[in-house]
């Protein structure tokens, strides 16, 4: 219950104390940037015992942590480039952070067709699945399979029957990246971290021997600037990495490479695979189809990019690529740009190689220290955020004095729930959610999709959402769910926009649009109510919700600038 208490000050309603704390504390440690990495650092930090703050300059994943492919994953096509470590290090990882928050990183298995003239032979796709089982640590039921032809139809009967010789059945899990960043930075702040959204790293001051001494920061939400003090910085910014090393002066001959990836959605209707595949298209890549509750999302893309950091959208040529793709490998399924429901587009922020297209650039990490003593990560993957965090860590413990570090604990992060109450395994996780299809009922909500939705995206923490949607008088119980939802995110997880609620704290503007139509001006109600929104903050909102529901459902002739 005191854990619960503590996640209280994880408030929009709180962020006056949280600033006139950052304003007037000196920190071990200032992490900027609020995604997965920045998060995953905070927590591992604060955990330990050091005093740590975090700012971000828009919401917390609002960049890559909220537009990957949303797999916890082994990597197997970093199999195919022999980066043995990374799929190591990737198959550990995804079954540590599976404990973590079993509701949030579910295994699925995926099926990986095998085509006449296809990337894999059946030898070699058997072998690799092997190798791949045995680097991740698979263990049970999880380990691979080989299907011969009527058996990878009878598991999916969408597939080209003229083509299919068999397919491998392998293990992976399924995870929602922006609710993962989310519950990390929930946890780092029950642990005492201070962090902040919509609060803008501007500038780096220094002391005469040229170290930082201070951060010069924007509030988004008021326009006022201030300082924070720190021992050590951290910049966990993605793909603004260089644009902060150029800041500091500390830009290198090493630096990134901006690839995007693009992934699109549609109703399951449309796209009804009954279960994740990994298959082949014609130019020797690899996409994933998968569906997740109401949709089935297909991706992702792998070009270049150069275009605008702040406004990442999909094209027609990113769309026709992966329709092309789908009909390709379905053939009975004919879809069209029109069939589309929604997308999004990112970045992934990755070290430049020379000679190398985008699909071969290496997921690794890397730390990039400056005579400043600012830290850079980049490069890595969502899978590997908690290890990435635990190397920046150490990284800082090597510039801090033997005194500083007295009394502070190893790093525990491999052991600490994300969630609390937590569920502890995957059995307990359906039980769970059957408990909640009883709740629900009780409520007047039929479908089996909420109590599903809710489990997914909540964990236990549902219970505090049902509850408080006993305390609207709306008629209709899904209304009454959302307005208890909205609650949840303004009062828990720092929710300080209508784009924060619909896009990272619920996924709903990619995978139920037609809720966001249905529930705006509802939520938009209680949203201006709780936060007092003036009428240029209600002018602002609307506008920019309203470029996020056209981005996400159109397909532009070129990117922007």
């Amino acid at each position: 219950m005191l854990e619960m208490e503590r996640t209280e000050e994880f408030s929009v309603l709180n962020r006056a104390a949280q600033i006139e704390k950052l304003q007037t504390t000196k920190f071990d440690l200032v992490v900027i940037g609020g995604g997965v990495t920045g998060a995953g650092i905070v927590l591992d930090a604060a955990s330990r015992g050091l005093k740590v703050a975090l700012v971000e300059k828009n919401d917390f994943a609002s960049g890559t942590s909220n537009k990957s492919t949303k797999l916890i994953h082994g990597g197997l096509r970093y199999l195919k480039q022999f980066e043995i470590g990374l799929v190591r290090e990737s198959g550990s990882e995804r079954a540590i952070v599976h404990k973590l928050a079993p509701h949030l990183v579910i295994p699925e298995k995926m099926l990986l067709p095998l085509v006449e003239g296809g990337t894999y032979g059946k030898m070699m796709t058997s072998i690799g699945l092997k190798v791949y089982d045995f680097l991740a640590d698979v263990k049970g039921d999880d380990r691979r399979q080989m299907l011969n032809k009527q058996e990878t139809l009878e598991k999916e009967s969408l597939l080209n029957k003229d083509v299919i010789l068999g397919s491998g059945l392998y293990a992976e899990y399924r995870t929602d990246d922006a609710r993962l960043t989310i519950e990390v930075l929930k946890k780092a702040a029950s642990f005492g971290a201070t962090i902040i959204n919509y609060c803008e790293m501007k500038s780096f001051n220094y002391n005469d021997d040229s170290k930082i001494k201070s951060l010069n920061c924007k509030d988004h939400n008021t326009g006022n600037t201030f300082k924070i003090k720190a021992g050590n910085y951290v910049s966990a910014a993605g793909p603004w990495v260089d644009k902060l090393r150029t800041k500091d002066h500390s830009m290198t001959n090493k630096y990134l490479h901006l690839t995007k990836g693009v992934h699109i959605v549609f109703p399951n209707g449309k796209l009804p695979v009954k279960q994740p595949l990994y298959f082949d298209v014609p130019d020797g890549r690899m996409i994933f189809a998968i569906p997740r509750g109401r949709a089935t999302y297909v991706g992702t893309t792998d070009t270049n990019y150069s275009g605008n950091l702040d406004r990442v959208v999909a094209t027609k040529n990113d769309a026709e690529y992966l329709l092309n793709a789908i009909n390709g490998t379905f053939p009975d399924v004919n879809l069209s740009i029109d069939d589309i429901e929604s997308n999004w587009a990112g970045l992934r922020p990755l070290i430049h190689e020379e000679d190398k297209d985008p699909s071969e650039l290496s997921r690794k990490d890397e730390l990039f220290i400056s005579e400043s003593g600012l830290i850079s990560i980049a490069g890595g993957k969502l899978t590997g955020y908690r290890r990435m965090a635990h190397r920046v860590i150490e990284a800082v413990l090597k510039t801090m004095k033997s005194k500083h570090k007295k009394g502070l604990k190893k790093s525990k992060t491999e052991k600490i729930p994300l969630v609390s109450p937590s569920l502890e395994n995957s059995h307990n996780v359906e039980i769970y959610q059957k408990e909640l299809e009883i709740k629900l009922l009780e409520l007047g909500i039929l479908d089996t999709y909420h109590a599903w939705y809710l489990c997914a995206t909540y964990g236990k923490q549902s219970d505090i959402i049902i509850d408080k949607s006993k305390t609207f008088d709306n008629k209709d119980a899904l209304e009454r769910l959302i307005r208890a939802e909205l609650w949840y995110a303004i009062h828990h997880e720092m929710t300080n926009s209508l784009t924060d609620f619909f896009v990272r704290r619920t996924g709903r503007l990619y995978f139920d649009i037609p809720s966001v139509k249905k529930y705006m001006k509802l939520i938009f109600d209680d949203c201006s109510s709780y936060l007092n929104w003036g009428i240029k903050r209600i002018a602002s909102e609307k506008e920019n919700m309203e470029l996020l529901l056209e981005d996400a459902s159109t397909y532009y002739e070129k990117e922007f600038e």
